[in-house]
């Protein structure tokens, strides 16, 4: 029964990104051609993805409306998430110069590759790399209009506060990717615990609380939810939000490109400061932790050598340290699932979603 709620969620939420894009753009229809080029990446980037951020605004929509559907202002807010979601993908690819996301092209990969069939002027790249920003731009602009209309449907307590949650995490973010940066620009760093900390700090501000608690707290707000309830439902969101983040990092490492939709080590070739590389280099002898530093964040890494960066991640101890790591943060949040006390169909929700932010390959 939870999983067809669920499934029925997502399917609503697919459908409304898709009707957004399209619906909030038909102003410029005049413009032609150029709206359809800028639009088809979003357009193939916004058709798939899991839709997790979408199905736990759900999940605290029930807690805080346990008899009410999933729909109406639910969808309308989940479909904001999902287009803040691609805008942030959009552009993170542009700051990680990734190749590839889902499979696909990235955006800016896309527009370069259009640059270029036609023989345009200038660089390929560089026109790749700004359309890319600015239709990441467009989709933050679009997000925030599906969350406004999401707020009146709710109305102006409920939906004020809503808002006021969909804002804090929207900055929340812009810091956390700022924080990612300058990690990576840092030299690196002697001593293992801080090292580590530093890690913990970006995955919390650039990814789990956005990825899982936010969302939440938009679901439960919509609904009138109460302090004590948004309370207790960060006491949830937060070790969860970690843990995904975490089993995330793993991926990026160790992953496998027919199902990540990314090249193998992509994380190492980025020069990610994960906390799994934090453990690594906390854990390494110097031969290996010279070979860290020297390799990790080479853009022309090989498929060898991020064999032999995995080799080490696992020797060292490191990989089965993070897995703790990751089950620790999993047990914390049911932990507090359980003592938070929800209505059944809430809890029951949260549980399933629990299970595939880290039970996951992909």
């Amino acid at each position: 029964m939870h999983s067809t709620a669920l499934s029925d969620l997502r399917e609503a939420v697919s459908e409304r990104v898709l009707t957004a894009l399209e619906d909030r753009t038909a102003r410029f229809a005049h413009v032609g051609t150029p709206l359809t080029e800028f639009l088809a990446p979003a357009r193939s980037l916004l058709g798939g993805g899991k839709r997790l951020r979408a199905l736990l605004c759900g999940a605290g929509w029930a807690a805080a409306a346990p008899d009410a559907s999933l729909e109406g202002p639910v969808v309308l807010a989940g479909s904001a998430l999902e287009l803040f979601q691609g805008a942030a993908l959009v552009h993170d690819d542009v700051m990680d110069a990734s190749q590839t996301r889902r499979g696909m092209p990235s955006a800016h990969r896309r527009f370069a590759l259009d640059h270029a069939e036609r023989g345009w002027l200038g660089r390929a790249d560089d026109y790749g790399q700004a359309s890319a920003i600015v239709l990441g731009d467009l989709l933050l602009s679009l997000s925030s209009m599906e969350m406004e209309e999401a707020q009146a449907v709710a109305g102006s307590t409920a939906g004020g506060r809503a808002r006021r949650t969909y804002d804090a995490m929207t900055a929340e973010v812009a810091l956390g990717q700022y924080l990612d940066i300058r990690s990576q620009a840092q030299p690196w760093e002697d001593d293992g615990d801080t090292a580590l900390a530093r890690a913990l700090q970006v995955v919390r501000h650039k990814s789990a609380r956005y990825s899982v608690e936010h969302p939440m707290l938009v679901g439960a707000a919509l609904a009138g939810a109460e302090d004590d309830l948004l309370a207790a439902l960060s006491a949830v969101g937060l070790p969860l939000g970690e843990a995904f983040q975490l089993r995330d990092d793993e991926l990026g490492v160790f992953g496998d490109p027919s199902t990540t939709g990314k090249p193998a080590g992509d994380d190492l070739r980025e020069g990610k400061r994960t906390p799994l590389l934090a453990m690594t280099m906390r854990r390494a002898g110097a031969d290996d932790r010279a070979l860290l530093r020297d390799r990790v964040g080479a853009a022309d890494l090989t498929g060898d050598e991020v064999t032999a960066l995995q080799r080490v991640m696992r020797a060292t101890g490191a990989v089965e340290a993070h897995e703790r790591m990751i089950e620790e943060r999993y047990e914390a949040g049911l932990a507090a699932l359980e003592a938070a006390a929800l209505p059944e169909r809430a809890e029951a929700l949260l549980r399933e979603l629990a299970a595939a932010l880290v039970r996951r390959a992909a």
